[in-house]
């Protein structure tokens, strides 16, 4: 009976994209993709191995961040086999008086959301600060990879299956 109660009584989760509350994890909320928190891979092992990372410095609480969540799954859906994500809660970043260049706070300029691209040596490809456009990084990692550009690949067209999701189709 308490377990009826309870739910009558309770209010429904309100979780907004469009302010900055802490709501959860915004991969998991407002891009549906869970598997990139926590990082699969630390940028120290990423550049041993040669593989390209991709950082994305966020916070749970922001609305920039929420709204750019999105962005970052669709780069994941392209290249999360060829490439290392590595979002970074800028919360978590250990404060000290300097970074190595493994460090994830070597890259952070105080901007949330923040995209770094490096490349399989570890040089900086891109670092675009606030809500950069999908195709802005996607070209940047076309280079990385020595693929067509985009004007000459086959262009895929996203149909939308909820809110915040799409998929690609021919």
């Amino acid at each position: 009976m308490f377990f009826y109660i309870s739910i009558l009584c309770s209010k429904p989760a309100l979780a907004n994209i469009d302010n900055d509350r802490y709501d959860g994890n915004i991969f998991v909320l407002y891009a549906g993709n869970g598997s990139l928190v926590p990082p699969r891979i630390s940028l120290t092992e990423s550049l041993e191995r040669g593989k390209p990372a991709i950082l994305v410095y966020y916070l749970d609480d922001s609305k920039d961040c929420k709204q750019f969540a999105l962005v970052v799954s669709n780069l994941q859906a392209y290249y999360g086999r060829a490439a290392s994500f590595i979002p970074i809660n800028v919360d978590t970043i250990p404060v000290k008086s300097s970074y190595s260049p493994t460090d994830a706070g070597y890259y952070y300029q105080g901007v949330v959301p923040q995209t770094v691209i490096l490349d399989p040596t570890g040089e900086v490809r891109f670092n675009g600060q606030g809500q950069v456009p999908f195709e802005e990084m996607d070209d940047v990692l076309r280079s990385v990879f020595d693929l067509l550009p985009r004007s000459e690949s086959v262009e895929l067209k996203r149909r939308s299956f909820n809110q915040f999701n799409a998929e690609l189709v021919d």
